[in-house]
């Protein structure tokens, strides 16, 4: 059987790896075996950090609404509430955005559900 040579394959790997570490610090971005250490990092930092991202604005949202609600003498709980049973399936997002952008609706809604 004849001999099968790997050269272009790891140099390819090799390279992508690079690529992938361009812009990081230090030996990092030209050396193979730090550069695969930072990337096994970083990669489990973004995942993290997607699942965190979502966490992060819901917490925003609920703030806004929170403090849009107590400016208009109610409170964040009493206000979702409200909106759960009269069956109005605004999402929190929607919310805040209603009670930072426009917040004559905002006052509407909560008339409404009052």
């Amino acid at each position: 059987m004849t001999r099968v040579k790997g050269g272009v394959h790891a140099l390819k790997k090799r390279r992508k790896i690079l690529k992938y570490a361009k812009g990081f610090k230090w030996g990092r971005k030209s050396k193979e075996r730090l550069a695969r250490e930072a990337l096994l990092h970083a990669w489990s930092y973004a995942f993290r950090g997607r699942k965190e991202k979502k966490r992060d604005f819901r917490a925003l949202w609920q703030t806004r609404i929170g403090a849009a609600a107590r400016e208009r003498g109610t409170s964040y709980s009493v206000l979702i509430g409200a909106l759960k049973k009269q069956n109005i399936t605004l999402n929190r997002k929607m919310l805040a955005l209603l009670a930072e952008k426009h917040p004559e609706v905002f006052s509407k809604i909560l008339a409404k559900v009052k």
